[in-house]
């Protein structure tokens, strides 16, 4: 079953070439890796076992058409870049390892990117003419009053080895980003008349952003409960709901997380009758809200088009002039929510049409001493995705 949740990580074409300079032909586990990796998995052919190979033996590696990595032993600042953290030392703070970099340009200039497991700060590394890979310098540190500043040493080092069509005037807007370094480099390479691949390009995913809308059916109960009285049950119904859920897909690890948040209308409206002390009693409520749920969703793929997802999400609501009425008290209670968990377990084919069963429990009641409810609902969600 666990292999079958993850037939999208895919035995790809590719290739690596080990420390004997021997290239080979090979079909490599695509994890479409966040962190720069250490080691990957190889078969053959299709149907051949799966074999490990480690950064200790091979010195580039390339999977798919976007992702091409290569051995190198480098001087990589580990500063922190964590708030709490910044030293007041403009100097970086470099320790040499080895490690396998990404492309992000290749060519007579080329740009690379190293992630780390211990950190998500990402560094930026460059080649010039095939020799050995430098990092991109930039650290942020501490000045007097805890003010923040920042060595930006890259600018320099890229107008001194890019001199090619790159002036100071063009490095004053350069950005410690990939988007802002890989324009650089592009415009380098293109003066030199070098051949260029730009892997971010190929990298680019699409569909990052989705936009669905989500009827569905609610099949939902209501009960009170406080110290004085029992058990009070408004009984079960059967509603409608409507949403519009959008999600954004996060680029890493083959598309598998995602975020998301989907507002949508739910309603709830019965009485109930009883008896306390030979008094007959009525209780009734009238909830209407808009829920919004916010939370993250996880896709386990089964094929091309389909996969199934589950996902977890704290669902604060909006009340709309909601109310619960007392019969021996004329004053009626609002509604008053905290902000609930909600669980989902779905199915999406062709990234177009879903369906989700959703379960979730949250009290209506939370600013009453003494008093208690439970609103709990179970979903069928249907979604079709618009974009």
């Amino acid at each position: 079953m666990f292999g079958v949740f993850n037939a999208q990580i895919k035995f790809e074409k590719g290739y690596f070439i080990n420390n004997s300079g021997q290239k080979n032909e090979v079909l490599i586990k695509n994890l479409d890796w966040k962190n720069n990796p250490t080691e990957f998995e190889y078969k053959t052919e299709e149907n051949s076992k799966v074999n490990k190979e480690t950064i200790k033996n091979i010195q580039e590696f390339s999977v798919g058409t976007n992702q091409k990595f290569i051995r190198e032993e480098v001087s990589i600042d580990t500063s922190s870049e964590d708030l709490n953290k910044i030293s007041s030392e403009k100097n970086p703070v470099f320790i040499k390892q080895t490690v396998f970099l990404k492309y992000i340009i290749e060519g007579k200039a080329s740009l690379l990117s190293y992630t780390g497991t211990l950190s998500n700060t990402k560094r930026y590394f460059y080649t010039v003419d095939k020799n050995k890979a430098q990092q991109l310098i930039y650290k942020p540190y501490l000045v007097e009053n805890n003010q923040i500043t920042y060595n930006d040493e890259y600018k320099k080092q890229i107008l001194t080895d890019l001199k090619c069509d790159i002036n100071s005037t063009d490095i004053l807007s350069v950005n410690y980003k990939q988007k802002d370094l890989t324009n650089i480099f592009i415009k380098y390479n293109e003066c030199s008349n070098a051949e260029v691949i730009n892997f971010s390009k190929v990298n680019k995913k699409k569909d990052l952003v989705n936009l669905s809308i989500r009827p569905g059916v609610v099949f939902s109960s209501f009960d009170i409960t406080n110290y004085y009285e029992r058990n009070i049950d408004f009984g079960s119904q059967t509603t409608f709901r409507l949403g519009l859920e959008l999600e954004l897909i996060l680029p890493f690890n083959r598309n598998k997380w995602s975020v998301f948040v989907e507002p949508n209308y739910q309603y709830f409206k019965a009485n109930t009758e009883f008896i306390i002390n030979e008094k007959s009693r009525e209780r009734s409520i009238d909830y209407k809200a808009i829920q919004i749920p916010i939370g993250i969703r996880h896709y386990f793929f089964i094929n091309d088009k389909s996969k199934i997802f589950l996902n977890v999400a704290g669902a604060p609501s909006i009340s709309l002039n909601s109310k619960i009425v007392f019969s021996d008290d004329p004053k009626a209670t609002k509604t008053s929510t905290g902000v609930p968990m909600v669980l989902g377990a779905g199915y999406k084919y062709n990234d177009k049409f879903g369906i989700e069963f959703r379960y979730s429990n949250e009290s209506l009641i939370n600013n009453y001493l003494g008093w208690d409810s439970n609103y709990k609902t179970v979903s069928i969600i249907l979604g079709y995705t618009l974009f």
